[in-house]
């Protein structure tokens, strides 16, 4: 059987760069709740991580993430044919085309699982399929993640919940928080329908939380990855500064100033 799909080493770490900054020039803070740390970054199983699908930002983010986080893993992640035509680098750091409207886009999604799923490597999921609203209840996951399990008994299966929301300052923040793992062969002592539902009921209830700490608007509750520019910007925050130059005071463009704003990042 063919390995799995080509992916560039070098390419993926200039992506992850190239997202880092990316996501600084154009978000406040990608910020993952202290409670949600990821599992499994030091074990050589497999890992599945089947996330929900609220944005444009997701693939930078998941990127993102990744690098910092499970260095150590190659990782791969489906994407929809008639866009990885579109956005072909995708397909030189792990992405492979699926179909997601045919039953030959499942075939596909299975048989490339299947080559894929091998000790010291993960594949991330948007396991509804689409773009939803992260109220969106039920999630409504697509039934391939759960058939995983039968092709990599000893993988983790990880929820990562996303959700993007304005506070403080101008530009959005980026939330994450991952979930307990299961082990693949816990899902495959349930049956074929319990598996999704027991993946959907675990994703649901680390988007709840995550949503309780976004709503809260507390920052201490987030470890901050990346952080971009505070402030206004331009000639106003110039003007600022230059007042606090001459004042002899420390100039923080943050609109919350202090530590809260976040930092922590590693």
């Amino acid at each position: 059987m063919p390995d799995a799909p080509p992916r560039s080493p070098l390419l993926w770490r200039f992506m992850v760069g190239y997202f880092d900054r990316f996501l600084r020039r154009h978000l406040d803070a990608l910020r993952l709740a202290r409670w949600g740390l990821p599992p499994g970054t030091e074990t050589p199983d497999p890992i599945v991580v089947y996330l929900n699908h609220p944005a444009w930002w997701d693939a930078a983010v998941v990127i993102l993430l990744a690098g910092r986080l499970y260095p150590a893993h190659e990782s791969h992640a489906p994407f929809d044919a008639t866009m990885l035509e579109r956005y072909g680098i995708f397909a030189r750091i792990g992405a492979f085309a699926v179909d997601l409207d045919s039953a030959r886009g499942a075939a596909q999604f299975l048989r490339a699982s299947r080559k894929i799923l091998k000790p010291g490597r993960m594949m991330w999921i948007t396991a509804q399929g689409r773009f939803s609203d992260v109220r969106e209840r039920p999630l409504g996951l697509r039934g391939g993640v759960a058939r995983l399990a039968e092709i990599a008994p000893e993988a983790l299966f990880v929820p990562l919940a996303l959700e993007y929301a304005f506070w403080d300052e101008r530009g959005a923040e980026a939330f994450a928080a991952f979930g307990p793992a299961i082990r693949g062969a816990d899902l495959l002592a349930l049956p074929r329908p319990a598996r999704l539902a027991r993946l959907e009921a675990d994703l649901t209830a680390t988007l709840d939380r995550l949503s309780a700490d976004v709503m809260a608007r507390a920052p201490e509750r987030f470890t901050v990855l990346t952080s971009g520019a505070k402030g206004i910007g331009g000639i106003y925050d110039s003007w600022r500064r230059l007042r606090s130059i001459l004042s002899g005071r420390h100039f923080d463009p943050a609109h919350r100033a202090g530590p809260a704003a976040g930092d922590d990042c590693p």
